[in-house]
């Protein structure tokens, strides 16, 4: 019998609507990101966003700083599909705003967007246009009389932050609303998640804050999440990089997959090649995931250089190559051997297995 990883156990949480998308009790962890464009600029925003939707971003953030920026706002809605989210901070009524153009969430910081009639206007603004708000507490902008309290950021101290704005928004019958408490020391963000999830049902939206570039980043944000995930904590996530932000959801994909909480589009196993490699899995790997960057099926894929443990990750691939030696390969599907190619036609022939599976998998 094949090992099974146990199933992770999410925690009850309530749920809200983010346009179309829920979030919590159950739903599918969604994967966000944020646009790095100025908002101001429509076309290079919409292009993001449509970009960022194409590699399976279920949700978006877009910042509106002015009043200008509403106005960009509505339009860049009108011309997208996923929901967009948009993220305000010290003006409130900004918030109040874009709550009628075009926003299907609000995300507010409670340690800049000031005092509780300011957040009881976007608590009335969003209940008057049925959206939900995000209460987005982040370490580096805690309210003073918290930082006094604590002397630093603290867990406490950010959850303290959270649920002081959920008691406002509570007071106005208004509880379509999730929390992130974000920060970038990992083992802070992480102990803040966890005190959090164990005081609210409020559904959780995770993430290290100001991770790092493309590899630090990953690696951090990785850590984190999953560490949060592998104890059922989180409804929707955002990986933060200063890379592009196409990056972020692939990252946030790759995540949910390696739990087994979610599966979209093709996962490639590789080994990390030696001189033993019969063919070039690095730049076999990247054509790969180049040409099949559309497919939205789940398909695992295994890439090996050769067969110390190739046909033994052939077994658990859909379709799988490993190098033979003398310019051949030898190709599995469903984890059968099916033949010797030659080492120069690894891509296109699957390339040419994987459309067809997602071909066959269609017409059903």
């Amino acid at each position: 019998m094949e090992w099974q990883a146990p199933k992770i156990v999410r925690r009850k949480s309530r749920r809200i609507m983010v346009g179309s998308v829920p979030v919590g009790d159950g739903a599918p962890i969604s994967v966000q990101s944020m646009t790095s464009t100025d908002t101001l600029d429509v076309e290079a925003t919409v292009k993001q966003v449509l970009d960022l939707e194409s590699v399976g971003a279920d949700i978006v953030r877009i910042s509106v700083p002015s009043m200008d920026a509403v106005a960009a706002f509505s339009q860049i809605a009108k011309r997208v599909h996923v929901p967009l989210v948009a993220d305000i901070h010290f003006d409130y009524k900004i918030a109040v705003a874009v709550a009628q153009n075009g926003a299907a969430a609000l995300r507010i910081n409670p340690g800049n967007i000031g005092s509780r009639e300011k957040v009881e206007a976007v608590c009335r603004a969003a209940q008057d246009h049925g959206l939900p708000i995000r209460v987005g507490v982040n370490s580096g902008s805690l309210d003073k009389d918290i930082i006094q309290k604590y002397g630093s950021p603290t867990p406490q101290g950010m959850v303290e932050a959270a649920l002081r704005s959920a008691d406002i928004l509570d007071s106005h019958q208004f509880y379509d609303y999730a929390f992130s408490v974000k920060a970038s020391e990992l083992n802070l963000c992480v102990a803040a998640y966890e005190e959090l999830a164990a005081r609210t049902d409020a559904p959780l939206h995770l993430g290290i804050t100001e991770a790092g570039g493309l590899t630090g980043g990953t690696v951090l944000s990785s850590i984190g999440i999953s560490w949060l995930l592998k104890q059922g904590i989180g409804d929707t996530l955002r990986v933060s990089l200063a890379a592009d932000p196409v990056e972020e959801i692939k990252v946030g994909w790759a995540i949910l997959k390696s739990m087994h909480l979610r599966s979209r589009g093709v996962d490639i196993v590789a080994c990390p090649t030696c001189a033993r490699r019969g063919i070039d899995v690095v730049n076999t790997v990247k054509e790969l995931e180049s040409r099949l960057s559309d497919i939205r099926k789940s398909i695992k894929i295994a890439v090996m250089g050769c067969v110390v443990n190739g046909p033994g990750e052939a077994l658990h691939a859909d379709v799988a190559v490993c190098g033979g030696g003398n310019g051949k390969c030898l190709v599995y599907e469903d984890g059968k051997l099916m033949g010797k190619i030659s080492a120069n036609d690894v891509v296109s022939v699957l390339e040419s297995r994987v459309r067809a599976r997602v071909n066959a998998e269609n017409q059903k």
